[in-house]
């Protein structure tokens, strides 16, 4: 009783303060979930601040080249804003954050980040003409596959794309596979909204993804943001990292991606080592999985993830929740959308367990797996109004993102 008569209370002040600010009655304008943990089972313990009320450097465009900027103001600086008034922020490589702490980055005006390196109608229809596709897309087990540049690939598929796009771009160091926006490792205290993220297209090569948290990154917020057509995935999750939100952003391909839509990994493997048992504990707060996503949404491994409130609109996808490995997941209150049939897959979850979905297609939801608690408090939006609520409000839509509750 006391759980409910707290959630109802922190509903109705994050009400207040969300629709001064032009955000959705259901937006916490704060961090929450499991950003704000600090074990399995201590939750709302750790105040995630990103870069509070410290030194702040703006950025605009130039139109060329911004990796180095961007760079720069993250290390010198508490809280970066970008200014998309000028245009895109157009970046060579995925910029790479190690030991990053306490640090706030914003987007305003429009905000957009976007890599190089595209995946255009000339690279896709040179890759439809090598019927690529055609080509296995796991591992052989035939001892891999030598490039003409001497790389070892386990994959027939990657191999094959890789090898033409070697010749096609006379690029023996396959430069082009860094064409991501953020890498965080072993970075903690973290907060990130109302940014774009705008890939390369989505493509078999191994390469980078949009965004990767790694190497025990911990106590990351990042909300309000669209990750559109990343290159290996959207935003994946690995490597022993833990206590993050994402909310209130939205997942999509569009016509430049060509294969392997591959969009949230959480877990690289199977193996304990490399991943960490207990580790890779995520809240998705209404969400958006949306066009052109295709599997992944998220698929898990280890972790403990909570599935809150989100929007599956991805018609036509191969497979959208995929719990794995010693994975825990709750699906709550979660809307899938007409065109939207293969819903979910399990292979050797610890425990799966749905709790007020809706389906617009015929689903026979499968009988709960184990049992399922979360350490933090938290009031689910009612799953009648998630669907009007992510799509108005979801993705780079904040007004004022640097005013946080």
């Amino acid at each position: 009783m006391y759980r409910i008569f707290l959630s109802l209370i922190i509903m109705m002040i994050v009400t207040t303060a969300s629709m001064a600010q032009g955000m959705s009655q259901y937006d916490f304008n704060a961090p929450f979930g499991w950003c704000g943990c600090t074990s399995l089972t201590d939750g709302d313990a750790c105040k995630v601040t990103g870069g509070g009320e410290g030194s702040r450097d703006t950025l605009v465009s130039t139109g060329e080249d911004m990796r180095k900027q961007i760079t720069k103001a993250l290390r010198e600086n508490d809280i970066v804003v970008l200014d998309g008034s000028h245009g895109d922020f157009i970046i060579s490589k995925r910029i790479e954050m190690d030991d990053l702490r306490d640090k706030t980055i914003v987007g305003i005006n429009g905000a957009r980040i976007s890599t190089q390196f595209k995946i255009d109608a000339e690279i896709r229809n040179l890759l439809n003409s090598k019927n690529v596709k055609q080509y296995v897309s796991a591992s052989t087990g035939n001892g891999g596959f030598i490039l003409s540049n001497g790389k070892k690939v386990k994959e027939e598929r990657e191999s094959v794309v890789r090898q033409t796009l070697i010749d096609y771009l006379k690029d023996d160091n396959e430069t082009y596979r860094d064409a991501g926006v953020f890498s965080f490792d072993r970075s903690e205290n973290i907060i990130m909204r109302n940014l774009t993220l705008v890939g390369p297209g989505s493509i078999d090569v191994g390469g980078s993804d949009l965004m990767t948290i790694s190497h025990a990154s911990k106590h990351i917020w990042i909300d309000h943001c669209d990750f559109i057509d990343g290159m290996d995935g959207n935003f994946d999750i690995n490597s022993y990292s833990d206590f993050i939100t994402i909310s209130w952003c939205r997942f999509k391909y569009t016509e430049n991606s060509f294969d392997h839509s591959n969009t949230n990994l959480i877990g690289s493997s199977d193996r304990e080592f490399g991943n960490g048992e207990d580790n890779l504990n995520v809240t998705y707060y209404a969400c958006n999985w949306d066009k052109g996503c295709d599997q992944r949404m998220p698929m898990v491994r280890f972790g403990t993830v909570h599935l809150l409130n989100n929007l599956y609109s991805c018609e036509g996808c191969t497979r959208a929740v995929n719990p794995r490995f010693h994975s825990e997941v709750l699906i709550e209150g979660n809307v899938f959308t007409k065109g939207v049939k293969r819903i979910f897959q399990q292979n050797d979850a610890k425990s799966v367990v749905f709790r007020n979905n809706s389906y617009a297609e015929k689903f026979k939801q499968p009988a709960d797996l184990g049992s399922m608690s979360l350490p933090y408090s938290y009031a689910a939006m009612p799953v009648d109004s998630v669907e009007a609520e992510v799509r108005k409000y979801c993705g780079a839509t904040l007004e004022n993102p640097l005013e946080i509750k």
